[in-house]
C-alpha cells in the first residue's frame, strides 16, 4: 500500500473510529487478574491515540508529500538523481561563468542600505577552532529603507580568520527557510556551516561566508520575498538591503552573490536570482515552486494589479519577456506530484531560453522534506560556489566603510550589540 493516496487514509480512518468503539464494547468483558485487564485496556487506550495520530501524520503527509513512499519514510537508499540543463550552456572558460566572474570588481561597495547588529558567537565553535572550524554568529539585519529587521545567523569559514585571509573579501550566499521556517534549523538540522566546511575540506567549493535566515521577513505573514504594494518591501530588502549591510560589515563581495532556499525559500531564491542577476551570480531553490502564490498566509501581494503579479511569476516573465542572464540550480522529485511539485517544475524549465542557464536535478524518489534537501545540498552549493567569482580584485580588501566596531566584534576582538 502507497504511503499517499485513498487507500491507507481510509484504512487508518476506519482503525482510528474502530478502535475507540472497540475498546468501548471491549471494557467491561476483559477477563483475566487485575494486571491483566489493566494491561489490556491500557493497550486499547493506547492503540487507539496511535491510530489517531497517524492518520492526522498520514493527512498532512498526503497534503505535503514530505514522505512520498515507504523507503523515504524509512531513509532506504535512493536511485541516482538525473541532471539535465537548460538554456544557454555553461563552462569554466566561457559563458555566463566567464560573464560572472569579472563582474565583482566593478561594483565598490558603495553606501549602506542596511545595518547589522552583531548579538554574539555561538556554541559552534570555540575561539580556538576558529581557524580550524570558523565561526558561526548571531546578529540582526535591518533595512534603511525597507525598516524590516530579522534574525539571522552567519558562517564565517576558517580563511576568514588566517593571516592568508586578512585582507580579502569573500563571497557570500543567503540561505533562506521555508515559510514560515526557523533559521536555527539551518544550522542545527541542515547544518549549513558543518556541510559548507566539508566541501571546502574536499576542494568540492571555494570558502564563503553564509547568511542564513528564516523567508519570513514579515512574520507571520508569507510575503513570498516580494515588494507589496503598500506593505513590506521584502524583494528591496533582500536583494539590495541585506547585501549592503553583510559587506559593509563584514569582509564579504557587494555582489555576485549566492542564494539558496527550500520550499518557499526555493520560490525566493529563484526569483531574486532572476530578478536582480546583477546581484545574485547563481540561485539554488530546493523543491521550489515558480508561479505566483496567493493564499490565507499571503493575503493581497499584488495591489490587485496584474502587472505585478505577472512580474513575480516566473513562468509568465520566461513565457512573455526576454529571459535574463540568470543561472539556476533547480531539484525535484518526480514523487512531489502536486501541482506545485514536479509539474510546476518540469513547466518551468520547458520554459528556461538563453540567455538563462538553469542545472537541473531529478529525483526519482524522495519528498518535500530535509532528508531529500541533505542529499541535495552537496552538489547545489558546489554548483554554487563554481558561479560565485571571489577572485582577488579591487573589491579583496579589508572593510573600511564605516564598519570597524562591526567587524571587530565578527573576528572576535569585541563580541556584543555594535552597529556599523
Amino acid at each position: 500500500m502507497s504511503l499517499l493516496g485513498t487507500p491507507l487514509l481510509v484504512v487508518l480512518a476506519c482503525l482510528a473510529v474502530g478502535i475507540p468503539v472497540a475498546t468501548v464494547l471491549l471494557w467491561s468483558r476483559v477477563r483475566g487478574p487485575s494486571v491483566v485487564r489493566g494491561g489490556a485496556r491500557f493497550g486499547l487506550l493506547l492503540s487507539g491515540q496511535l491510530a489517531t495520530v497517524a492518520l492526522v501524520a498520514a493527512v498532512a503527509n498526503n497534503y505535503g508529500q514530505f514522505y512520498t513512499s515507504w523507503g523515504d519514510l524509512l531513509g532506504s537508499s535512493a536511485p541516482p538523481p538525473k541532471m539535465s540543463v537548460y538554456g544557454a550552456p555553461v563552462s569554466t572558460t566561457g559563458g555566463v561563468t566567464h560573464h560572472r566572474a569579472t563582474t565583482s570588481a566593478q561594483h565598490p561597495l558603495g553606501p549602506a542600505t542596511g545595518s547589522m547588529q552583531v548579538l554574539g558567537p555561538t556554541t559552534w565553535s570555540t575561539p580556538s577552532q576558529w581557524t580550524t572550524r570558523g565561526k558561526v554568529v548571531q546578529v540582526t539585519i535591518s533595512g534603511h529603507g525597507s525598516g524590516l529587521s530579522i534574525p539571522a545567523y552567519v558562517y564565517l569559514p576558517p580563511q576568514y580568520f588566517t593571516a592568508a585571509g586578512a585582507h580579502r573579501r569573500f563571497p557570500a550566499v543567503e540561505v533562506m527557510t521555508g515559510y514560515p521556517g526557523s533559521a536555527l534549523n539551518l544550522v542545527s538540522r541542515m547544518d549549513y556551516p558543518g556541510l559548507a566546511l566539508n566541501l571546502v575540506r574536499a576542494h568540492r567549493a571555494q570558502p564563503m561566508v553564509y547568511v542564513m535566515f528564516s523567508s519570513t521577513v514579515a512574520p507571520p505573514r508569507d510575503t513570498e520575498c516580494t515588494d507589496v504594494p503598500g506593505g513590506p518591501q521584502a524583494e528591496t530588502f533582500l536583494a539590495h538591503e541585506l547585501p549592503s549591510a553583510v559587506a559593509h560589515g563584514l569582509r564579504v563581495l557587494p555582489t555576485d552573490w549566492g542564494v539558496v532556499g527550500d520550499s518557499t525559500g526555493g520560490y525566493c531564491a529563484a526569483k531574486l536570482a532572476m530578478h536582480h542577476p546583477n546581484v545574485f551570480a547563481g540561485g539554488v531553490s530546493l523543491s521550489g515552486y515558480y508561479y505566483a502564490r496567493s493564499d490565507v498566509t499571503t493575503g493581497d501581494l499584488w495591489g490587485k494589479s496584474l502587472a505585478v503579479r505577472h512580474h513575480n511569476d516566473l513562468e509568465w516573465l520566461l513565457a512573455h519577456r526576454p529571459a535574463p542572464s540568470a543561472s539556476l540550480f533547480v531539484t525535484i522529485s518526480k514523487a512531489e506530484t502536486r501541482s506545485d511539485g514536479y509539474p510546476d517544475t518540469m513547466r518551468f524549465l520547458h520554459l528556461v531560453k538563453p540567455p538563462m542557464h538553469v542545472t537541473a536535478l531529478i529525483e526519482s524518489s524522495g519528498g518535500h522534506n530535509f532528508r531529500t534537501w541533505d542529499r541535495e545540498l552537496p552538489r547545489a552549493l558546489g554548483w554554487l560556489s563554481d558561479r560565485i567569482s571571489g577572485r582577488p580584485g579591487p573589491a579583496d580588501q579589508p572593510a573600511t566603510h564605516g564598519s570597524g566596531p562591526l567587524q571587530a566584534a565578527a573576528d572576535g576582538r569585541a563580541l556584543g550589540g555594535v552597529r556599523g
